[in-house]
């Protein structure tokens, strides 16, 4: 698919959702947005794609909103014209139905990885920040370079997060942790937040990609029906009580009993070889 601030690639199962806007250290325009949320929408819909790797070009994985600081500090435009994302109530801006809208669109992003029905990477290559940083938590599983940091930004600006991080974060780091972040403000490097839990893997910049691609084609090489329902019942859990928890890992368990993948990983274990799984 082409698209102007976003590039997808497809390779052996694995779909690389690339932000491209180096230009702007990848922030997040209304372009930008509605890009990311139909790059979202095709990936999942590709029964060829078993797992997506979303990351960003350039030395920035996202610096959140569009907020032009220089041209503010240079005293071309005021405060109130600085923002590209939202817009504002004057002539010339977006304007509040607009910025409404594309507000909508971040949060159909968020719940669109969350609900993807195949395991998805935040690849975090840079500095992570307000609505990138949000973009990373939405995806299951993030690994930085040493080199990247995240910072939430919006209480900076006056601003409270808008787009799901206070329903994601805690659940990820912790009430303690995730107030302290999103009060504070505060940049922390990738070090720091794989110390309380936001990345699950920090390794050497030039290591980011071949280590991160690795984990992708161990995920694309796995059973589908199995990772779907065990995606499913993580998310869905956190919702249930322990009986509902129970009800739904049993019905799950039950119907990957029934696939022929199953048969083949038990097969392949025997025949210790690897297992080709066909989504069967």
């Amino acid at each position: 698919m082409e698209l102007e601030t976003v590039v997808v690639k497809k390779e052996d199962g694995i779909a690389t959702i690339l932000l491209n806007r180096p230009e702007r250290l990848n922030a997040i325009s209304g372009e930008l947005i509605r890009d990311v949320c139909e790059a979202v929408d095709y990936v999942g819909g590709d029964n060829e794609v078993r797992v997506v790797v979303l990351t960003g070009a350039g030395r920035a994985f996202c610096a959140g909103g569009d907020f032009r600081y220089s041209d503010v500090r240079s005293g071309k435009v005021s405060a109130r014209e600085a923002e590209d994302v939202r817009g504002v109530q004057q002539p010339g801006g977006l304007g509040y139905g607009q910025g409404r809208v594309l507000s909508a669109l971040h949060r159909r992003v968020i719940r669109g990885l969350i609900e993807l029905e195949k395991p998805s990477i935040a690849m975090v290559n840079g500095d992570a920040v307000g609505g990138g940083f949000e973009f990373t938590l939405a995806c299951d599983i993030r690994v930085a370079s040493d080199k990247a940091r995240v910072g939430v930004g919006f209480t900076r600006i006056g601003l409270s997060p808008g787009q799901g991080m206070p329903w994601l974060l805690p659940r990820i780091v912790g009430l303690g942790h995730a107030l302290e972040f999103i009060l504070l403000a505060d940049f922390w490097s990738a070090q720091e937040a794989y110390r309380i839990g936001i990345m699950n893997r920090v390794v050497p910049a030039d290591k980011l990609e071949s280590e991160t691609m690795a984990m992708a084609r161990r995920l694309a090489d796995g059973p589908p029906a199995a990772l779907r329902l065990s995606k499913t019942q993580i998310y869905f859990g956190l919702g249930m009580d322990l009986n509902a928890g129970l009800a739904f890992s049993g019905a799950s368990e039950a119907l990957t009993l029934m696939t022929q993948d199953h048969l083949e990983g038990i097969q392949a274990f025997a025949q210790k070889r690897k297992p080709v799984y066909k989504d069967r």
